[in-house]
This record gives C-alpha cells, structure tokens and sequence, in this order.
C-alpha cells in the first residue's frame, strides 16, 4: 500500500477528468508541489485536461505564486465578454452573474485569436449549495460534434458581432477596460477587430475567428470556438425573439455568424449545446481547492449556487493564432 501523504485520485467515475490530488494533511505548502513536481503537473496536466489539488495550504498569495510558478506569468484580461471583478494583480472573481442563473460550458476566450492554455482557479468560499463547475472533455465533445459540422466550421470559421450600446449587455469601457476611444481603436487595429463608432458614444466591433483549432502539444484538431454563446438562440426562444423584435439582427449586443457572414442554423448550434451538456462532469469545490485546466482540452461552466460563493481565477500561457481566415494553427508563447 502506498503511504505517501499525497495521494492520486480519479474522483468521477467514467471520466478522466479532473485528476485529483489530494495530501492528507492541510500543512503541505502548495507552492512546494510546483517546486518539487513541476513538470509531474505539466505531464498530468496534459494526460488528463484537469488536476483538482486538495488539502494543501494555500491562500490568494500563495496560489498566484503557484500559478506563476508553473507558467511564464499570468495574463490580463482584455476584449472581455463577461463582467469580473479585479482582485488582485492580474487575479479575478469567476463571471459575476446572477446565483441562480448558470453559464453555459464554454473554453475560455474561444471567441478571441489569442486565448491561455492554462486556467487556474482557487476556491476561496464554496457555495452554501450548488456552485459547481461542471467541466467537459472537449475531446469528446469534438467526436459528438461530428465530422460534417466540424468542417463546416473549420472552413468557414466564426464572426463575432459585438454592439455596444450604453445601458445594455457590457460597456466598451469594461470590455477594452479604457475610456479611451483611442486605444480601444488601437487594440482592435492591433487584433483586426472592424470597428465603427455610432451615435452616443456605441460602438460596433466584429472579428472572425477560428471554428477549431490544434492544440500545440497534443497534434488533434479541437472544437474551438464560443458560437453557441454569443449566438442570440442561447437566450431561448422567447428572449432571442424579443431581442430581435427590440435591435434588430444587426444590432443585437452580440451575435455569431459564420465566418463568411451566412448565419448558422439553430440546429447546430443546438448540437453544439448538446454535445457539451452530454460530456459535463462535476465535482463539489472544498475550501482552497485549487483547480487547473488545459483550456483547449477541457470547458468549463458554473451551476446555479445558494449563499456566498467566492471563485478565483488566473489565465496564464498565451496561444496566439496566426490566421486571419477563421483557422487557427498558432504558436504557444511563456
């Protein structure tokens, strides 16, 4: 029998992910394991898609120098689409939205030619009930997707279209966090976001994006987009329709086309939401959990919660992809 005080674990059942583990003791400095096992967690990491580290000490200052420990520093976050409070230097909360609501699983900044590879989050406070974060084996997903769709959407890619209109959905000071037009104008030139400024200081922004994507280390083709979320269908039928009815196709605060401009058909996009609902897994957060994410291999969402709930996350390791025609092949960059 193995008496090492750190123990490894596949804690759900027909999954591989996440890979769990867990020291006996909460007196383990967590920042040791990075010291001591760096590329272990790298290797597992790539094995598995997600490592839950549990029953080591650690607290916000010591969970940025583990993620800054096993990366080449952490990232801001900017072009954002989900409103985050800044809690420390480049550390935010988990989307703040609604306890009651949940976020659909998605892979962090899909939506964007430049995404991290890695996902840290903390568990600082876990719900009183519910606040899960279900995670979803994207290779699995991909197989579920299936070829035909998958090419559709290697060829053609997605276009992102972003209205900013003051009072609804985020402002494009806390999307491009600036209040300056000139360097928002900037980042786009910089990132071939089209932007066009309208009446009452709106905003208009698209950029198309790719529809999958290989990832660096492992050589496979990945589903890699967010479609399924900016698309006004993942509003239901109800509120996509009363959308419309109020902006308009072309001024919705934000919508999904594909690449070439064609919409994409709402049955697709109900397989996409499909395919990942039928991969989910999820775990129960303890206090100080630590949860890490290979953020091409596996998507993340969040359940509904009751009482406080406090989730920290950091992004690190930037993939830049280096297509300008919705196919991205990339380079990895620390």
């Amino acid at each position: 029998m193995d008496h090492s005080p750190i123990q490894h674990h596949s804690i759900i059942a027909g999954s591989r992910l996440p890979h769990l583990i867990e020291h006996a003791t909460t007196n383990y400095e967590l920042l040791e394991i990075a010291n001591n096992a760096k590329q272990q967690i790298e290797d597992l990491l790539l094995r598995y898609g997600a490592i839950l580290l549990r029953g080591f000490n650690v607290d916000r200052d010591s969970f940025c120098a583990f993620v800054d420990s096993l990366s080449g520093g952490r990232l801001d976050y900017v072009y954002r689409s989900t409103p985050r409070k800044t809690v420390g230097d480049r550390v935010f909360t988990a989307t703040v939205y609604p306890a009651d609501r949940e976020i659909p699983l998605h892979c962090e900044n899909a939506y964007q030619r430049c995404w991290p590879m890695l996902l840290a989050f903390f568990c600082d406070q876990p719900a009183l009930k519910g606040g899960e974060t279900p995670l979803a084996d994207v290779v699995k997903v991909t197989e579920r997707i299936g070829p035909k769709l998958l090419e559709q959407f290697r060829r053609r890619g997605v276009r992102y279209i972003r209205n900013y209109t003051y009072g609804v959905d985020l402002p494009w000071t806390e999307v491009f966090q600036t209040q300056s037009r000139a360097e928002v104008e900037r980042f786009c030139v910089e990132h071939d976001i089209e932007f066009a400024w309208g009446p009452g200081d709106n905003l208009r922004t698209a950029q198309t994006c790719q529809g999958t994507a290989i990832h660096p280390r492992l050589g496979i083709e990945l589903w890699f987009n967010q479609a399924h979320l900016f698309h006004v269908s993942s509003l239901g039928p109800e509120h996509e329709q009363n959308m419309i009815d109020v902006f308009g196709l072309d001024g919705l605060p934000r919508n999904a086309v594909y690449g070439d401009g064609e919409a994409i058909a709402s049955k697709d996009l109900n397989l996409i939401r499909t395919a990942f609902e039928m991969e989910q897994v999820a775990f129960s957060w303890q206090k100080n959990d630590v949860l890490l994410v290979d953020n091409m291999q596996v998507a993340h969402g969040r359940r509904s919660y009751l009482g406080s709930r406090s989730v920290l996350v950091a992004m690190s390791d930037p993939y830049f992809s280096n297509q300008k025609d919705g196919k991205a092949r990339g380079f990895a960059t620390n």
